[in-house]
């Protein structure tokens, strides 16, 4: 927990006051004071504006500003803790109440960002109120007499990422409290329930007649069901009458489901607080249509959009989406080659759905897909064949179509948030396939995609978002998946994936995807984390990258049945600058890592028989500049292997991609004994001539293709399966010649509420280990989905 540092509090800032007439002293109190003449008591609270700043730490001038706050030994009661005052601490992070006479909290103080609580010597007598601080990960409250340890184990339930309570490490135990305790409760309530009273409840009942029966029920449940130590009676009690009330209320909600008037009264779940992944229903993600529409002159959607009433939200979102045609103007960076395939496309219009809504178990919709029946129907009307594009030497180029376009990530389910960026995508590794040694033998259609405060799960071929996991306050930028053996109650080991997210914060989340479960976390790093990876050879370790300008190898370990688990830090890379992306060497994964970097791109020798825990890297490779001259100062935001020894890098000159030998290149740094070696480089490759920076790209070994998006929302192609063999018989000559892409896969128009959306960036483009989906990730907060035909 964090010190305070040592200050004097020397009293309350003096407040000037004056009367026409003299106040009698009679109607003077303690509590505040009296207006004359009136005879009403005026509260006048301890805590002001004037109070916070000076008690800041360090001192603030702005509230909105403060991050720790020191309110300790002020004689403070809880009436002096004004909401609508601390709603303007949005970013408070420490707050000390110690040693005041607080009895409770208020429940709406409006902290969203608060990590550190310490509110010992009070007179507090309820914890559930804390639930209102969902990042809560130190808590003090020691020396509140009418605090017990049932209080401990509420808070540990209610609080999700409290490490700290009372000064001591409550992870383990916390970890049992939410999974095994609730586990085995929920399992003696539900037999209590089918024991006892189940067959209490006829076929046909009145509202009164189920009013008895549940009030019955939760009185026979917290009496009869008994679970672990006498000591926690009263936590066993309140579980008992929360999960029991959960149980009611889902048997009801499926009672309700079977008549259709129930359907529109389901609400909408707006504001998720629960860090773990839940279903997604309608509101999470926006309905895009695809509607026949005629190219219309660009206009941004910022500013137009107006706030949908709350009565649309059951209503698909209208997105129109017109194929652009391939056009030869000045702005066009290669007016002479041919275009990407989504050219001459007709779409029908598909019916639209007005405000209907499905029942709870059919709950997720397709997103830019047509019923089997309307296919069906339409089949001869909605021709979306795409015309495949011939290259500069007469080959057909990949036809693909069009499937999902998502608004999935949007900050508190707006379907207005067209802001929220989205920075990383990596498809689940299918279980049965040996996926860690030839992750091309089988593939998923299932993928992570993370971006604003959330991480989805979404099928690619349906465009149904499976799981939605939301962190209050987080920034997503990386996700990474693993397959760990798992050892289940009975002994069996058994595969499952785990899914890494991790971004602003700093903090790695593990989430168990099957079991819908976020089952720990890793403080890695005190800044964000870039980018993350696993290791191909060893399924627990985990190479994060921040921008604290290091680079981290973890061992997460493997969690037990009751999901505890020990993580440790194995390694620590020193970087000279912010690393950016990060790649382990396919021909010595446990040897080498090579990362991108704001100010070069560094090379690591990550073995871990060496005994040095702290390594700066082994070499800075150069490469060419504007000007013709190697220089290793320059940003790589892009950086991938297309094989075992070819490495794609974007880097210091604008309107290029290099592609060059990592082996060559290496070796020549071991023979000359020197840092910095310049880049063996095979050949260039064509690409936009923007200079905006962490457009990434990414590769496809199995097809030998080579992916990257632009500022004007499209996606170049390299197919460059036929330059490899020449590459190898060329012994590490360059190619003259800037190879052009393949193709150009351009964005669609897109209409939100009737406006154009325009000025979509590319941020990252990802295709699935058999190159069956391309997605686009954009700074638009739309994940694209295509096909290959």
């Amino acid at each position: 927990m964090q010190n305070w540092p040592r200050t004097c509090f020397k009293g309350f800032p003096l407040i000037p006051v004056s009367f026409t007439r003299k106040v009698p002293r009679r109607q003077s109190t303690a509590d505040g004071f009296v207006l004359p003449g009136k005879g009403r008591k005026l509260k006048m609270s301890k805590v002001t504006t004037e109070l916070l700043l000076e008690r800041a730490v360090p001192r603030s001038t702005r509230l909105r500003k403060i991050e720790t706050l020191n309110l300790s030994k002020l004689q403070l009661k809880t009436g002096d803790l004004d909401p609508r005052l601390f709603s303007r601490l949005r970013h408070l992070q420490n707050l000390d109440l110690s040693d005041n006479l607080l009895d409770k909290l208020p429940a709406n103080l409006s902290l969203p960002d608060l990590r550190v609580l310490n509110c010992s010597n009070n007179q507090l007598e309820d914890v559930t109120v804390l639930k209102q601080f969902p990042l809560l990960e130190e808590l003090n409250y020691e020396n509140n007499v009418y605090l017990t340890t049932n209080d401990d184990y509420k808070v540990m339930f209610l609080l999700q990422n409290l490490r700290l309570l009372n000064g001591k490490d409550v992870t383990k135990l916390a970890n049992h409290v939410r999974v095994v305790n609730s586990r085995e409760l929920t399992n003696k309530v539900t037999a209590h329930w089918e024991r006892h009273f189940r067959s209490q409840l006829p076929e046909k009942y009145s509202a009164e007649h189920v009013m008895f029966i549940r009030k019955k029920f939760l009185k026979s449940a917290q009496t009869h069901v008994i679970y672990g130590p006498s000591s926690l009676g009263e936590f066993t009690r309140w579980r008992v009458k929360m999960i029991a009330e959960e149980l009611l209320a889902s048997m009801q909600g499926q009672e309700e489901n079977t008549h259709p008037e129930t359907q529109e009264r389901m609400e909408d779940d707006d504001e998720e607080t629960t860090e773990n992944p839940r279903e997604v229903g309608d509101d999470d993600i926006a309905q895009v249509t695809l509607i026949h529409s005629k190219r219309r002159g660009n206009h941004s959607i910022a500013g137009s959009a107006s706030k949908r009433p709350r009565s649309q939200y059951n209503t698909d979102e209208e997105v129109v989406l017109s194929p652009r045609k391939s056009s030869h103007s000045q702005d066009d960076p290669t007016p002479d080659r041919p275009r990407a395939s989504n050219q001459q496309a007709k779409v029908a219009e598909e019916t639209h759905r007005n405000g209907e809504q499905p029942p709870k178990g059919q709950s997720h919709r397709r997103s830019s897909q047509l019923t089997e029946e309307q296919k069906s129907q339409d089949q001869d009307k909605r021709v979306l064949t795409i015309t495949p594009v011939k290259n500069l030497e007469d080959k057909e180029v990949i036809s693909l179509e069009p499937l999902h376009f998502l608004q999935c990530h949007s900050k508190g389910n707006s379907r207005e948030d067209f802001k929220t960026q989205l920075w990383s995508c990596a498809f689940e590794p299918p279980l049965d396939s040996g996926t860690r040694k030839d992750p091309v033998v089988s593939t998923s259609r299932t993928m992570a995609t993370c971006g604003g405060e959330s991480v989805c799960l979404i099928d690619c071929e349906t465009g149904i978002v499976l799981k939605k996991y939301k962190v209050p306050a987080e920034e997503f930028f990386t996700v990474a998946w693993t397959t760990l053996t798992m050892v289940t109650n009975d002994g069996r080991k058994k595969k499952h994936n785990i899914l890494a997210a991790a971004g602003r914060r700093g903090i790695v989340k593990l989430i168990h995807v099957s079991a819908d479960f976020c089952y720990g976390e890793i403080k890695a790093h005190k800044k964000p984390i870039a980018t993350a990876c696993f290791s191909p050879t060893c399924e627990t370790h985990l190479f994060t990258a921040s921008y604290d300008k290091r680079i981290g190898l973890w061992d997460i370990g493997v969690p037990d049945c009751d999901y505890n688990f020990k993580a440790s830090q194995l390694m620590v890379l020193e970087v000279a600058s912010i690393p950016l992306r990060i790649a382990l060497v396919p021909s010595c994964p446990d040897q080498f890592l090579l990362a991108g970097c704001e100010e070069g791109c560094f090379a690591w020798d990550i073995r871990l028989d060496k005994p040095q825990k702290s390594r700066p890297f082994e070499v800075a490779f150069q490469f060419p500049n504007d000007e013709g001259e190697e220089t290793a100062s320059h940003r790589v935001d892009g950086l991938a292997f297309l094989n075992k020894d070819v490495v794609v890098s974007k880097s210091s000159k604008t309107g290029s991609i290099y592609l060059w030998s990592w082996s060559q290149s290496f070796e020549a740094q071991g023979k000359s004994c020197q840092r910095t070696r310049p880049a063996l480089i095979l050949a260039e490759l064509e690409w936009s001539t923007t200079d905006l920076p962490y457009l990434t790209l990414s590769t496809c070994p199995a097809a030998e293709y080579v992916f990257c998006g632009d500022e004007k929302g499209s996606v170049w192609m390299y197919n460059l399966s036929k330059h490899s063999s020449a590459w190898r018989a060329s012994k590490g000559k360059r190619s003259e010649n800037r190879i052009a892409p393949t193709q150009i896969l351009e964005w669609p128009e897109l209409r939100a509420n009737g406006e154009l959306l325009t000025e979509v960036l590319i941020n990252n483009v990802v295709t699935d280990p058999t190159f069956t989906y391309l997605i686009a990730l954009t700074g638009v907060n739309i994940a694209a989905v295509w096909k290959k035909t």
